[in-house]
């Protein structure tokens, strides 16, 4: 058990940048790629995360200081550190079970793609600790390490579930063919959904508005690099920084906005021969079948739309930080809601304006949620050693992957204690996911009759 949890410890330690594409230069050999093909897409795939991820650090680092400057401005000080999701990882890992998450999710996802429940390759295996954290979760309230694996493989069954939906509103998207995302934040989407079905009823937020609308409606303006220059320029102003600071800050939120849609190239470049090559492989050995990459969510950061509704949900948490009722956390590291944006992203298909309506009207969610979730978070921080805290401090994260389904399917079991409001989140989340899977699976199914009434 040790060695083994040794081993898998030792690769998902390389970090995402090395283990993923280790996972799909072998997955290439599998659907035989080329050695030298497989080895340059995988690399290529490796650059993409890596310049993704520095892009990311690069553009916290910038905010992250005057959204706290902001903060202290308003006199406003909360009890709940913010410790991100690195931290979450951090102490998720710690928990002593969870190696055993590792095996379990490629066993389901075999299961499921051998009795054709799936068409998702789950390659995005370093994500892992996502379903680690959830089990942690129920093992809190439950005190059962049994409960919270049965929770965690519910979890890895409705992520591939999920991917399977979104593939092809994915591929329209991002323009890759053949892959699809696993990650746990587009669970949101099942809540955000009904909400985008109402705001669908208002005839100007009906049109398409997209960020190429945006630059023909409002030229230069809306370009990526003067866009970020301005929304730089007005969060140095908030922060009541000085006019060098200012100005330094807004030509970082440039640099920023210009380069993340050049990262996602090479995203394209890496992923297409790797998803030609499953296809084929998949086409000669199930003709009624292509099975598709799942992958983190970077491959879709080229989508400006997405960042133009990070850096404003931005503003927007910290306002509702200051006044929303239940909030205890001073929201910082993970003040950079990315958990937020994607699903609203894919929602919406891009409608900037709805977009940036669900952003604030769920933004409060993810206060919430790391609110309740920040006494067993800390517990298992002092109890394991995997966090320095002093006496007293308390830490959980402001932007918890999925919030409502992990609120939802770890505190469902304090039903058993009277509390009935997580069952009341959890059926509300059910219903809003099978109301999304239908317009999800409609939606492809429309577009494959009108491509084949064209051809």
């Amino acid at each position: 058990m040790e060695a083994l949890s040794n081993i898998v410890n030792f690769f998902l330690g390389l970090g995402a940048a090395i283990f993923v594409p280790i996972i799909i230069i072998i997955a290439g050999l599998i659907v035989k790629m080329k050695l030298k093909d497989a080895i340059s897409a995988g690399i290529t795939l490796g650059v993409a995360f890596t310049g993704m991820s520095m892009l990311i650090s690069f553009m916290t680092d910038a905010i992250s200081p005057a959204a706290q400057a902001m903060l202290e401005n308003a006199n406003i000080a909360l009890p709940i550190v913010d410790g991100g999701w690195t931290t979450m990882s951090t102490i998720s890992w710690s928990w002593p079970y969870a190696f055993l998450m590792f095996p379990l999710l490629i066993a389901i996802n075999v299961i499921m793609l051998v009795f054709k429940k799936t068409n998702t390759f789950n390659a995005d295996l370093w994500n892992v600790w996502g379903k680690i954290f959830t089990a942690v979760a129920v093992v809190a309230i439950t005190k059962s390490v049994l409960l919270a694996f049965v929770v965690a493989a519910i979890q890895i069954v409705l992520e591939l579930k999920c991917a399977d939906y979104h593939q092809h509103r994915i591929e329209k998207l991002s323009g890759i063919p053949g892959v699809t995302c696993t990650h746990k934040m587009v669970f949101l989407g099942a809540l955000m959904y009904p909400v985008d079905l109402l705001l669908r009823k208002i005839p100007v937020l009906r049109k398409e508005f997209n960020a190429g609308n945006l630059k023909d409606k409002l030229g230069i303006f809306a370009e990526n690099h003067v866009l970020g220059f301005i929304l730089g320029i007005v969060f140095g102003l908030l922060a009541k920084y000085s006019l060098s600071d200012t100005l330094t800050l807004a030509i970082k939120c440039a640099t920023a906005l210009t380069l993340f849609p050049v990262i996602t190239k090479y995203f394209m470049q890496a992923l297409a021969p790797i998803s030609e090559a499953v296809s084929d492989y998949m086409n000669a050995k199930f003709s009624d079948r292509t099975l598709v990459v799942g992958l983190d969510w970077p491959f879709l950061g080229g989508a400006n739309e997405i960042w133009l509704a990070v850096i404003w949900s931005v503003p927007v948490t910290l306002v509702f930080s200051l006044f929303l009722p239940g909030n205890e956390i001073l929201p910082f590291a993970g003040i950079i809601n990315l958990a937020l944006a994607v699903p609203a992203f894919l929602v919406t298909g891009g409608n900037i304006i709805r977009m940036l309506i669900l952003c604030t009207i769920f933004a409060p969610v993810f206060l919430w949620v790391g609110t309740a979730f920040a006494p067993f978070i800390t517990d298992l921080a002092n109890s394991t050693g995997a966090v320095a805290l002093a006496a007293g401090q308390m830490i959980s994260n402001s932007n918890i992957d999925g919030p409502v389904f992990t609120y939802a399917f770890s505190h469902v079991f304090k039903v058993f204690q009277g509390n009935f409001l997580p069952l009341i989140i959890l059926i509300l989340w059910l219903a809003g996911f099978m109301l999304y899977r239908r317009d999800l699976l409609n939606e492809a199914k429309l577009d494959s009759v009108a491509v084949e009434e064209n051809v």
